[in-house]
């Protein structure tokens, strides 16, 4: 099974396993990854499941669509690799996926 791992703003990482067809968020709630909210339930709309992909990876997940590149503009956290979690599909390919959490959720 793949796993992806979430690095904390202060370093801490939890490995977890990678659930393909979730969301990046539902595979960290699932697995209760501190700072993952989700509080609208995976529409898009609160920014409280912003991540920043490593940047190695970032061409393998994709870029975020006009949705959630209007929610992450409001991010004063926002680096240039930021997604919405629950706005990425998992795939098995993204075996060993790095992703950073910031300090604050919107």
């Amino acid at each position: 099974m793949a796993v992806v791992t979430f690095v904390s703003h202060d370093g801490d990482k939890h490995q977890v396993p990678l659930d393909e067809g979730q969301s990046l968020m539902q595979v960290a709630t699932n697995n209760a990854v501190p700072g993952i909210d989700g509080d609208c339930g995976g529409e898009a709309a609160c920014g409280t499941c912003h991540v920043v992909v490593d940047p190695q990876w970032s061409d393998q997940v994709g870029s975020s669509g006009v949705g959630e590149e209007e929610m992450l503009a409001m991010n004063p956290e926002r680096q240039p690799t930021s997604r919405l979690s629950c706005q990425m599909t998992a795939s098995e390919a993204w075996d060993g996926l790095i992703v950073h959490l910031p300090e604050f959720q919107m």
